[in-house]
């Protein structure tokens, strides 16, 4: 089993299980469901010694810059997007695909040969080759901290929700308990007391691995008075297509955030979260050398 081989086919399943949920995944579960649907051999199963990392895993992350570049795939805050170039792409087989990615990621390369090079260094000057390995430790990271937010309960997790919504200037005067709560488990204002409109009415879902679906959304469209309310739905998991299209085409405006959505927007309002609120889901800032490309 030589390095082509292994890119070809990884690539290939990895286009064909975004085609498959939607044409978009968070890049790990991309990689959980190649493991979980691939025969590989113990050669692709090695880790490196340099930085541990399995070989195929790095092999797909590495190869992935050319179906970024052949404009079949984009990667943006930890998930995986198949573009209409790809889906049609799929239909040239794991051997065509590859050939199809090296030959327009070396035209726009002007002849660097980085699909060449060894997966497994920590450290390179090429812009393309630092940001795969970043890729590989942000998809490490967002693994840790599901893996985290997975032993949450579903109140615990509503509590993650409320705290990431004062930490973005919202007051949450009413926090769901225990029982029944009609659809709505977190209500949120832009003033201590309510005046200010619309008001934001939130529920929560702690459904990892199941998508949440167009019901779910009907549900909460239910609960708002047009105009003067907004509705934001929370995943710790994502939403199936016929729930996006339910948010989209609904009447109320209703913002539906998922994992990795819920994810960014904690890090991007960690400072300003309370110190009790930190600890319900601690982040450490790690810094890395960048490029100046």
């Amino acid at each position: 089993m030589s390095t082509k081989e292994t890119s070809a086919k990884v690539l290939f399943r990895a286009l064909e299980i975004l085609k498959d949920n939607g044409n978009e995944l968070p890049g790990r579960e991309v990689v959980d469901l190649i493991e979980k649907s691939t025969d590989f051999t113990e050669w692709e199963k090695e880790r490196y010694s340099k930085t541990g990392n399995v070989r195929w895993q790095s092999i797909l992350h590495f190869h992935s810059v050319g179906a970024i570049k052949a404009g079949y795939l984009i990667k943006k805050n930890g998930v995986w997007y198949l573009t209409e170039e790809g889906q049609k792409a799929i239909s040239l087989g794991a051997n065509g695909l590859k050939q199809a990615i090296d030959a327009a990621y070396k035209k726009w390369n002007d002849g660097r040969n980085l699909l060449e090079h060894d997966p497994d260094t920590t450290v390179n000057n090429k812009p393309e080759i630092q940001k795969v390995n970043l890729d590989q430790l942000e998809d490490q990271a967002l693994s840790q901290i599901e893996s985290y937010v997975r032993t949450k309960n579903p109140y615990e997790f509503q509590d993650l929700v409320a705290a990431l919504f004062r930490g973005m200037g919202y007051f949450t005067p009413f926090v769901s308990p225990k029982g029944k709560d009609h659809g709505i488990d977190i209500i949120a204002y832009k003033d201590p007391i309510g005046i200010e409109k619309p008001t934001v009415k939130i529920q929560c879902k702690h459904y990892p691995d199941n998508p949440i679906q167009s019901q779910e959304i009907q549900k909460l469209k239910g609960t708002l008075a047009h105009d003067e309310e907004v509705g934001i739905f929370v995943s710790s998991g994502r939403f199936s297509e016929g729930a996006k299209s339910e948010a989209r085409t609904s009447k109320s405006h209703i913002e539906l955030i998922d994992f990795s959505r819920m994810i960014e927007l904690w890090k991007q309002f960690y400072g300003k979260l309370s110190d009790e609120d930190k600890n319900l889901l601690p982040l450490h800032n790690i810094y890395f050398l960048g490029t100046n490309e």
